[in-house]
């Protein structure tokens, strides 16, 4: 259309200077005028036949909606080339580097692949090279790889509606070869080497000219490893589209980390090109819960529920990770999976947001993780050139009933968690922690008065405002909470000194040399220990600060850790303590002696005299003879207990030692019995690495502390226990908080069965996202 208009402009001025002309001409001669005359016919002429070719519309121009239409001959149809076809449905499936991507990746753990490494330059516009350790492609196969609706994954249409994998059409490399310069090293297992092929517009074409465009053999892992280099070289107009190669390298790290987070049993490293950091690394053996910390921050994944839930009447299972109401973000995170496939959802993104509304603040939206599992012939996954969106049957109701199942697991969080305040004290100073500390026997009677520039630096340190969502105790010397409970409702631990007489315990050195332990079945049990630590929780016990024990019979402990309040099984965590002291102690235990040494025999018949009345009624067990085999097996293996533990027992049944594992804290040795007796059927004495285990097992088993009971009457009358007891309670609570945590807090390396024993009941910053929600 402009054309045209440009083409009438120059039309009419033309005429208007011809115009002017003629006019002064009438005043010359004839001659003159009959010259002219031929002179402008001839160029009327020449405009004439301009304007109809400037002034007609362009072919494929578009008309306005008020324009008159121009009655022309019928255009004919013709089939447009093969290179436009491809060109356009090129367009269609690879709008940008990313979705390049993702047809390769979801190609990639179709194969098979436990390992996917991902590389891009310039946004992945330059360069995208992924590597798999899949099956690989069959040499015969290359030729057809990338040409248009060649797979290996359908062959009737009815195979739609049972597809279980991610690609099916056979268009993404076709329509990757025809934007750009692909390469593909491929190698299977039965294959003697890997081959390698260039493609370009769907055929395989030579890497020279001149040169054989055959596959040709070359150095390679199994799998397969597909570069594509110059994305869009031949579609200037949407390479140019593209803002900068950061906000797509965004989009790469984003999808990616989907599918890193969704794929159990993969590893998924991606990073930039000439890069030595990696913007993903996920290892193949972490679980969802950890790849979501890893891609997704710790803050994410601490405040995730586990959500799971089915419906055999519309065919479907969804399960995943929902924040819960501490955790709020600006923006919802949605992380939808239908039959394995990333796919987006408006209707269940705007569902799952109401029914947030009434858990958050104003503004505020949460993360969700959600794989769907619908039965394939409900769902349809050709409706999207890209696959980026799904139809199923029963949306609705699939929608609304996992909307009910999210409101139920936010109202049990919400129910469930208890919180006990108090006001902060009037008057209340804030402690400063001085540099200088009086020495150990020195009475400290009065306080020196600080110089200038410590009262100046004091009165700066106070001046500064300090939030109270931050605020955190970190002074030994302040108050506790055991000291504001009841005196005899539970010990205060602040007023047990460190040494007390009746815990003194004398320790002699011995000549025994240490010994370096090159045992393999030991060094595997520590690998195993180091391959099951959980990291969020081991920085829980080396930075926390010990509160107070809450309860004696249930053996729970009350911690703090930054602005966090934890309850603490401390049972749990002993047991797994005096384990891990058993496998790096081994061999090097100090030992506990008796004097006079204790007869074996009585001591097994007490545990099971003990274990005998525990029986359910009818259940009879010849005892005699379970004593008799747990003697003589102690008896026959002394030697293997005394080197390798400082287990003493000798060849007449005499114990004169246990191993010890830490000093300042003595075994209740009413266990004693129990623990020899268990020695018998609870130890695999037959192999050497199950041998070690279980018997540092049970030894940590005898180490736990025991549960103390609390004696009638002494809630209102705390001298009526007996002195016993009290004794007993008394070294436990100084042994809890002087020795043992601070031992966790030293080495221990919690481990993720330790995760059922630790409970997260306080969030100071939580707390106050729900008084503003009050």
């Amino acid at each position: 259309m402009e054309s045209s208009r440009d083409g009438i402009y120059r039309l009419n001025k033309r005429l208007a200077l011809l115009v002017d002309l003629t006019k002064w001409m009438l005043d010359k001669s004839n001659e003159v005028n009959e010259y002219v005359g031929s002179v402008i016919r001839f160029t009327l002429l020449i405009m004439v036949d301009e304007t109809e070719v400037k002034g007609a519309s362009p072919r494929g121009t578009k008309r306005k909606a008020n324009g008159t239409p121009t009655i022309n001959a019928p255009r004919r149809i013709q089939a447009l080339s093969q290179d436009v076809v491809n060109k356009i449905a090129a367009g269609e499936i690879i709008v940008a580097p990313v979705h390049a991507l993702k047809e390769l990746v979801e190609n990639a753990v179709d194969a098979g692949s436990t390992s996917l490494e991902i590389l891009a330059k310039d946004g992945g516009l330059k360069l995208l090279q992924i590597t798999d350790n899949g099956h690989g492609i069959h040499k015969d196969d290359m030729a057809l790889l990338c040409e248009r609706f060649t797979t290996s994954k359908l062959k009737t249409f009815d195979d739609l509606t049972s597809i279980g994998t991610y690609g099916f059409r056979g268009e993404a490399l076709a329509s990757i070869s025809h934007i750009a310069h692909l390469t593909v090293t491929t190698k299977t297992q039965d294959s003697s080497c890997a081959w390698k092929a260039q493609y370009g517009d769907g055929k395989l074409v030579p890497t020279k000219p001149g040169q054989s465009a055959e596959p040709k053999p070359t150095a390679g892992r199994q799998g397969t490893q597909i570069t594509v280099e110059d994305l869009f070289y031949n579609v200037p107009t949407r390479r140019r589209a593209f803002r900068s190669a950061s906000e797509e390298y965004a989009k790469i790290l984003d999808l990616v980390g989907r599918y890193a987070m969704h794929c159990s049993n993969v590893a998924f490293s991606c990073k930039k090109a000439g890069e030595s950091t990696l913007g993903i690394s996920v290892p193949a053996n972490a679980t969802t819960l950890d790849r979501i910390r890893q891609i997704h921050s710790s803050a994410v994944a601490n405040e995730l529920i586990e959500f799971q839930t089915e419906s055999d009447r519309w065919g479907f299972k969804a399960e995943g990770h929902i924040s819960n109401a501490n955790y709020s973000v600006k923006r919802t995170m949605l992380l939808l999976f239908i039959n394995h496939r990333s796919v987006e959802s408006s209707a269940i993104k705007k569902a799952i947001e109401q029914t947030y509304a009434q858990f958050l603040p104003k503004g505020g939206h949460p993360f969700i993780y959600l794989s769907l599992e619908i039965e394939p012939h409900r769902v349809d996954v050709n409706v999207h050139p890209t696959k980026r969106e799904v139809n199923f049957l029963y949306e609705d109701e699939i929608i609304e009933t996992i909307c009910d199942e999210v409101r139920a697991r936010l109202g049990k969080v919400d129910t469930s968690r208890t919180f006990m305040t108090q006001s902060l004290i009037p008057g209340g100073k804030v402690p400063i922690v001085r540099t200088a500390s009086p020495e150990k026997n020195q009475a400290v009677a009065t306080t020196p008065q600080p110089d200038n520039s410590a009262r100046k630096s004091a009165t700066k340190l106070s001046s500064q405002k300090i939030y109270e969502n931050n605020l955190v105790r970190t002074d030994h010397t302040s108050r506790k909470i055991t000291s504001m409970l009841p005196p005899g409702q539970h010990p205060s631990s602040d007023r047990i000194p460190l040494e007390d007489a009746s815990d003194q315990i004398v320790y002699e050195h011995s000549d025994k040399e240490a010994t370096s332990c090159r045992l393999t079945t030991i060094k595997e049990l520590r690998a195993q220990v180091r391959d099951n630590m959980h990291g969020d929780l081991t920085d829980v016990f080396a930075t926390h600060t010990f509160v107070g024990i809450v309860d004696e019979r249930r053996r729970i402990v009350a911690v703090q850790s930054g602005v966090k309040l934890y309850l603490i099984d401390y049972a749990m965590v002993c047991n797994e303590y005096f384990y891990q002291i058993g496998l790096t102690n081994f061999g090097n235990f100090g030992s506990i002696r008796f004097d006079p040494p204790l007869d074996l025999r009585e001591l097994l018949t007490v545990a099971a005299t003990h274990e005998m009345r525990s029986l359910e009624p009818g259940r009879t067990v010849d005892w005699e003879a379970v004593v008799q085999d747990v003697y003589n097996q102690l008896v026959d293996r002394r030697d293997l207990l005394s080197e390798y533990f400082s287990f003493e027992i000798s060849e007449d049944g005499k114990v004169s030692s246990v191993p010890l594992l830490i000093k300042g804290y003595m075994p209740s040795m009413a266990k004693l019995p129990r623990f020899l007796l268990r020695l018998g059927p609870h130890v695999n004495w037959n192999e050497e690495k199950p041998c070690f285990e279980t018997f540092l097992r049970e030894l940590a088993n005898f180490y736990v502390p025991e549960a103390l009971p609390i004696a009638s009457g002494v809630l209102d009358n705390p001298t009526a226990e007996d002195d016993e007891t009290a004794g007993r309670r008394k070294h436990l609570a100084r042994v809890i908080e002087n020795i043992l945590f601070p031992a966790f807090k030293a080495r221990l390396v919690a481990t993720k069965d330790l995760l059922k024993g630790v409970v997260e009941v306080a969030n100071l910053k939580g707390l106050y996202r729900v008084f503003e929600r009050c």
